[in-house]
């Protein structure tokens, strides 16, 4: 089979060989799935905030410096609002170690953009409208990365095709496309829509060097694009998941209680940290140990994923 050999500006951009972004995923991401994205000729990212100290993330930096190679880039997602207490800390790292380009999420990127272009790092900003991707274009971003509604985790609620083509003719900047991408055609799909490149998530769940557990892996493999829903249960802002038996034990909607309390002003802010505080939680022992509270994060492009791979081998299926 023939395998896709196309220049774009996001290959332009990190000197990768193709115009496929490995999307950081919070407690999924690592360094060995970054060094073998790397090595298949795309760009790898991990969340700063999987790793708990700053020391843990510049070790991190080290390494896949060290490990880098020629046709692939490596880079970080940084939390830029005020819900991250360690994001000044962690773009202080991250600019003085180096990496090829950071991606912000949930708020401004005012100051990362600063700071990144001081240190030669490129910023691409997660946009889920018009109106914020005006604004990341406005601060000096390099790309905006469309997060559309097929996305996994939490995700816009414009179709690919919607969001895609309405910044490619309203901006300046390349956009890169986010969500719905599981095998090459939808690559094909999203260069059409005027992607200049794309961000792909859920098929790397599946893989052999995914830091989670087998039964996480697993369940990307045995479910499909219609077992996917929304819950308020996890974060308090609609996130999607596989529709295990313990989610639909616990349900999608917000507890009577969570519901009421919300709508006082003064509570709200409370009652959603302990929300966010619990299910993360909960995601995350359910990331990395055996247990039956099975919330796991994914996108409906786990459609594609039939049997744990290694890294590489999903990069092939993605560009053959």
């Amino acid at each position: 089979m023939q395998k896709t050999n196309m220049t774009t500006k996001l290959t332009q951009l990190l000197n990768i060989k193709y115009p496929i972004i490995q999307a950081p995923m919070f407690l999924v991401s690592n360094v060995a799935m970054v060094t073998e994205a790397m090595k298949g000729g795309i760009a790898g990212c991990i969340p700063a905030l999987n790793y708990r100290t700053l020391e843990e993330l510049r070790a991190a930096l080290k390494e896949l410096k060290a490990n880098k190679v020629e046709g692939g880039s490596f880079g970080f997602n940084l939390i830029v609002n005020k819900s991250n207490i360690k994001y000044k800390g962690q773009l202080e790292v991250i600019c003085e170690e180096g990496c090829d380009f950071i991606i912000t999420s949930l708020g401004s990127p005012e100051e990362t953009i600063k700071q990144a272009h001081k240190a030669g790092i490129k910023v691409f900003c997660d946009v889920t409208d018009l109106r914020f991707a005006k604004k990341v274009q406005h601060l000096g971003a390099d790309a905006a990365i469309a997060v559309n509604s097929e996305a996994g985790g939490h995700r816009g609620n414009l179709s690919p095709e919607e969001l895609t083509s309405l910044l490619r003719d309203k901006l300046s900047i390349p956009v890169i496309s986010a969500g719905g991408v599981g095998c090459k055609a939808d690559i094909d799909n999203m260069i059409s829509y005027g992607a200049e490149g794309v961000s792909v998530g859920s098929p790397f769940i599946a893989s052999v060097e995914a830091g989670v557990t087998d039964a996480y892996k697993q369940a990307c493999v045995d479910y499909g694009a219609d077992d996917i829903v929304m819950t308020q249960r996890i974060s308090g802002t609609p996130c999607t998941v596989i529709n295990t038996p313990y989610i639909q034990k616990i349900g999608t909607k917000e507890s009577w209680i969570e519901s009421v309390l919300t709508k006082n002003k003064k509570l709200k802010k409370w009652v959603k940290m302990i929300r966010f505080t619990i299910g993360m939680k909960d995601t995350e022992n359910a990331a990395k140990k055996v247990t039956y509270k099975t919330v796991w994060v994914a996108g409906p492009s786990i459609e594609h994923t039939k049997a744990i791979l290694p890294v590489k081998a999903i990069i092939a299926k993605l560009i053959t």
